[in-house]
């Protein structure tokens, strides 16, 4: 691809990351505060050398304290910046890229691959759907303080009611309640999943519950809303439908307070985006245009 503004050839570049979310207050780059997008952009800048400052599109701009496995971002680079990255070494330039920033990021951000996509690829708007898991510990026994990605909670949960207060949210709705809005833009959503288990019952780790939430995109705040909400009804201080009629409200005013009322927001420790699915490359443009166009 080529910069409108500029003769100089531009490659898209795609790199798939993971970071440990507690020390970042979240992705977006914020002055004085240290975020996961400001030490990339640093890393990329100290590495790359690039004419110009590099600016990086992510799929999700996950909150302060949330984690990542499967996150996905792009940039842009210039021909001649790519071609420097590999030195006198064999490697193409986007494994050069990868190489280079393991060796200057800091322990809790790794840049797991880097690959040149098609210029109408978009982390954001070309995903199809996106999966996030809410791990939770309700026992002692199984409060692991070597797991910073797990919420430790002080009440028992009933993992069954919680399963069939999330099955009535499945599907499209406008999920106003559980987001904090943005100007001019929708908060319908497709809930493709919404489920809870405990994966080590019978186990040692049978007190560790997970929540898997995927969907077509997020609004702010959206996740750790939802699972807010199941939590009152985990604990029993609400029935089996409030999250229903919470989500049939449709109120800003339920979504502006902040977690404070109907759709509690969850800590975020115990958040993790899992998993970015994205179409084949031929499709990728289509999709990115038919994001935009749903969610402007």
């Amino acid at each position: 691809m080529t910069d409108e503004h500029d003769a100089t050839p531009q490659h898209r570049i795609r790199l798939d990351l993971s970071y440990a979310g507690g020390a970042f207050h979240g992705w977006a780059a914020q002055p004085t505060l240290r975020t996961v997008q400001g030490e990339l952009e640093a890393a990329i800048a100290r590495v790359v050398r690039p004419a110009a400052p590099v600016a990086l599109t992510v799929a999700g701009r996950t909150d302060a304290g949330v984690h990542a496995r499967g996150q996905v971002a792009h940039l842009d680079l210039a021909e001649a910046d790519l071609a420097r990255l590999p030195g006198r070494s064999d490697r193409t330039p986007a494994e050069a890229l990868v190489v280079r920033l393991a060796g200057v990021l800091p322990r809790d951000v790794v840049v797991h691959r880097a690959r040149e996509v098609p210029g109408d690829f978009d982390a954001r708007f070309s995903a199809l759907w996106r999966r996030y898991r809410f791990r939770i510990s309700d026992a002692p026994a199984v409060h692991d303080p070597l797991r910073t990605d797990v919420l430790r909670h002080r009440r028992a949960l009933d993992v069954g009611a919680m399963a069939r207060a999330s099955a009535a949210l499945a599907g499209e709705h406008d999920f106003l309640s559980y987001c904090r809005p943005r100007d001019g833009a929708t908060t319908i959503r497709t809930l493709q999943e919404l489920t809870w288990e405990r994966p080590g019952a019978g186990r040692r780790d049978e007190g560790l519950v997970v929540a898997t939430v995927q969907a077509d995109a997020f609004c702010h705040h959206m996740v750790r809303s939802l699972v807010g909400a199941m939590l009152g009804v985990g604990e029993g201080r609400h029935d089996e439908d409030h999250p229903r009629r919470v989500l049939e409200a449709r109120t800003r005013e339920a979504a502006s307070r902040d977690g404070v009322g109907a759709a509690p927001l969850a800590p975020p420790e115990g958040l993790t985006l899992e998993h970015i699915e994205y179409p084949p490359d031929h499709l990728l443009g289509a999709q990115a245009l038919r994001s935009r166009t749903l969610r402007a």
